[in-house]
């Protein structure tokens, strides 16, 4: 229990060491700075961090433990590339929110997803997560020159693959979780789900005091 909540603290902590951009707001004009965008743009977002871990936690429990993140990797960089370039993807942000209640409910209840199921989940959230992320450069840079581009992705692949495998591997190896039904993987998707459930709660609080016009 107290590795768990050590390593996802670890993880929250890690958060505002890397969320300030690697430029230091300056323009990205070259391939390294878009690498450079693209390894700490992930872990701006504790949503996006903590969902990409239970991805890597959840795959080692199809049998694909490498190959399953893929899936959403690849997913997460088309909807990168295409948000980038203006095609955008409506309500992002609810439906990041609504990944993060659904895998780590499904992940809190000990059950295994099949394949399928699993590859079909990661391939519809990586598509929106990735607009989200395509929108941060595009919305910080207007005119994203094609190496930058080209930059940008690969560290963002390259980023988010690395947590998810290294995440299933501290899974599996510290937590002693070799099944899903494993109380600490049950207990690290209770913990995204919460995340999740926290994030439509302040956006709902949002919501209304917005349109009470206390905002």
């Amino acid at each position: 229990m107290k590795k768990i909540i050590s390593s996802f603290t670890a993880l929250t902590l890690a958060g505002p060491a890397f969320a300030h951009h690697p430029l230091a707001g300056a323009p990205m004009e070259t391939f390294t700075h878009g690498l450079l965008s693209g390894v700490g743009h992930p872990i701006l977002g504790f949503d996006h961090l903590f969902f990409i871990a239970l991805v890597g936690i959840s795959a080692v429990f199809t049998g694909h433990r490498l190959s399953a993140p893929l899936t959403f990797i690849a997913a997460m960089l088309i909807g990168t590339l295409s948000s980038s370039f203006g095609l955008a993807i409506p309500a992002t942000e609810s439906m990041i929110v609504i990944s993060l209640i659904l895998l780590g409910g499904i992940v809190a209840t000990g059950r295994s997803l099949s394949n399928f199921n699993t590859l079909f989940l990661f391939a519809i959230t990586g598509i929106f997560h990735g607009s989200a992320f395509g929108a941060s450069i595009a919305g910080q840079e207007m005119s994203v020159g094609t190496l930058v581009l080209v930059g940008y992705l690969i560290g963002l692949g390259v980023s988010q693959y690395l947590i998810a495998v290294g995440t299933g591997f501290l899974a599996t190896k510290s937590w002693k979780a070799t099944k899903a039904s494993a109380i600490p993987t049950r207990i690290s998707g209770a913990f995204v789900a919460g995340m999740g459930v926290f994030l439509a709660l302040e956006g709902i609080e949002g919501a209304v005091f917005s349109s009470l016009g206390l905002n």
